[in-house]
């Protein structure tokens, strides 16, 4: 896509989260696409869409690709009711800063450290004690996590038994825990659709390591207890029959009523002291710039004349 057109692309943090496709056959429909399901034809708006999560059964043209990638939005590829994930596209940012940024806090040890701890501030509003180390934190983190799962439980009136899953017996699982794995599968497409916009790793992770979206695992968990984890309960509360589907639908209202990529947009650059402007700004329509062992210069013309 042109690089002048980018400006006229929907910001990630104005776009609509995400939409989830089983058994569907996606078009283009104009400038926008189309999915036709057994239930007939759903018109969605390409534009303003984040993430398009594709799961079993769903065909899509290279004409419907081009449009979902013209716009900005992110395509995944899913198991089923979004639990395992396979792959996906690329989103619009077409800038570097991001990533560098957070590659140099990734490598450094302190740096790297900060960060955890910001993340903890973030979720539970509480200043940890200096001499805490990562192993220290993740204990403390682990007993906030359980307590909210415990205080959901108790509000929603759900039967808790602790989250306990196994995808190759998924229909074995309680209600709870699919509708939880349901609910986090979608955050997890909404966040790796920021992080691409945005311009990070989403492997760079820094609580959770070595896995190719441990960043999303890090960012995502710094909105769960907002996000997922109320939905799935909600979910479970009303029934085990289409737990997963009405997990996701809660969370699709959740993240409108947080404002969640708006919040994002905000929380991420937060993580490595940089403003977000700074982040996703254009510079000025240069094709990229060159390192100089100081600095940098513009790219997209030789230096190779008589001046360098």
């Amino acid at each position: 896509m042109a690089a002048a057109n980018l400006k006229a692309l929907a910001r990630y943090s104005d776009s609509l989260s995400h939409v989830y496709l089983e058994y569907a056959v996606i078009e283009q429909e104009d400038h926008s696409i189309a999915a036709f399901t057994p239930d007939g034809k759903i018109t969605l708006p390409a534009a303003n869409l984040s993430s398009v999560v594709l799961g079993p059964g769903t065909r899509i043209t290279h004409a419907a690709v081009k449009v979902l990638a013209d716009c900005g939005a992110l395509i995944t590829w899913t198991g089923s009711e979004g639990l395992l994930f396979y792959a996906s596209g690329q989103s619009k940012t077409r800038l570097s800063q991001g990533v560098e940024l957070q590659a140099r806090f990734w490598a450094d040890p302190a740096l790297h450290l900060l960060v955890v701890r910001r993340m903890y501030g973030y979720r539970f509003t509480e200043t940890l004690p200096t001499h805490l180390t990562l192993q220290q934190i993740r204990g403390k983190e682990g007993v906030r996590v359980r307590e909210t799962y415990q205080q959901l439980a108790k509000e929603y009136g759900v039967m808790w038994n602790g989250r306990r899953y196994d995808r190759n017996s998924w229909d074995e699982s309680d209600p709870i825990n699919k509708a939880l794995s349901a609910a986090n599968a979608a955050l997890y497409a909404i966040v790796l659709a920021g992080l691409h916009s945005l311009g990070y790793s989403p492997s760079l992770g820094f609580v959770h390591t070595g896995k190719q979206l441990s960043f999303v695992y890090d960012v995502a968990d710094l909105v769960k207890t907002e996000t997922s984890l109320p939905a799935a309960f909600e979910a479970a509360a009303g029934g085990a029959e289409k737990v997963e589907s009405r997990a996701r639908r809660i969370l699709r209202d959740r993240c409108c009523h947080e404002r969640l990529q708006d919040r994002l947009t905000k929380a991420v650059p937060a993580l490595f002291a940089a403003k977000a402007e700074d982040i996703v700004q254009a510079t000025n329509n240069e094709v990229a710039s060159l390192w100089d062992g100081k600095g940098t210069v513009s790219g997209g013309r030789l230096h190779g004349g008589d001046d360098s």
